[in-house]
């Protein structure tokens, strides 16, 4: 990522946090709100432009250079062997999932049956490994990138395919704002990229949101969880009725 896009990106995650619109910034700005969405989707700034929506959003230019560069830090991927130790011990797993999810040390004690020095040295824990930092009066920094994941084929998305894809997948999927779509298609592979471009936005959408949201209480949001998927795939009581294909003659 050049240093450009850094900044930029930096500066809309201020803007979310402070729960202001590209409207709200082309109001303020006098212009419209396509040219605003243009400006931020190129990185194409004047520096009084850019000046006046930091200004907007309430964040010094040093501030931002300097959120910039802690960010370099961030990793977006734990090792086999850390995730191996979280997935390995339930209550790291839950507080390292709980920091993600942007609760407090208060918050995770009052919702789980944790003893607070318990927690304290759980997330001292993922202090070590650099998940996040434990800060004075045990405020939880997350040191972790935008884009953070688990390892694919790793030990928590294993630990995902053996056990909790049986307890996700086990409910009717009826309620309010939840959905379990099966769409079964035949695509060429240019299709297939145009739809793994697709839900891969979707989950860049996903994280947004769950950014956007982190400031409301918790009686205000509940975890979620979407699953997304795309791969060659028949069902085996299908294939087994596959016709043979014949040899080729010598």
């Amino acid at each position: 990522m050049s240093q450009v896009t850094a900044v930029v990106e930096t500066l809309k995650r201020a803007l979310k946090a402070r729960k202001l619109t590209y409207a709200q910034v082309a109001k303020e700005l006098k212009m419209s709100e396509a040219s605003v969405k243009r400006m931020f989707a190129t990185g194409h700034f004047t520096l009084y432009r850019f000046e006046q929506v930091c200004q907007f959003a309430g964040i010094g230019l040093t501030e931002l250079a300097r959120e910039v560069e802690s960010e370099k830090n961030y990793i977006s991927h734990l090792t086999m062997e850390q995730e191996r130790e979280v997935v390995g011990n339930t209550k790291l797993f839950l507080v390292a999932v709980c920091a993600l999810n942007h609760l407090s040390l208060e918050q995770i004690v009052a919702t789980y049956d944790l003893p607070k020095p318990e927690c304290i040295q759980l997330l001292l824990k993922l202090d070590r490994i650099q998940f996040l930092e434990l800060m004075p009066n045990n405020r939880i920094r997350l040191k972790v990138s935008p884009n953070f994941a688990w390892l694919p084929n790793g030990p928590i998305l294993q630990y995902f395919m053996n056990r909790a894809q049986n307890e996700y997948f086990r409910y009717r999927f009826d309620g309010t704002n939840e959905m379990l779509m099966v769409v079964n298609a035949m695509l060429s592979p240019s299709s297939s990229s145009q739809i793994l471009s697709r839900l891969r936005k979707l989950a860049q959408e996903f994280s947004d949101l769950h950014n956007d949201d982190k400031h409301m209480q918790i009686g205000e949001r509940r975890p979620a969880s979407i699953v997304l998927a795309l791969r060659p795939w028949e069902l085996d009581a299908f294939y087994q009725l596959r016709r043979k294909r014949k040899p080729k003659a010598a």
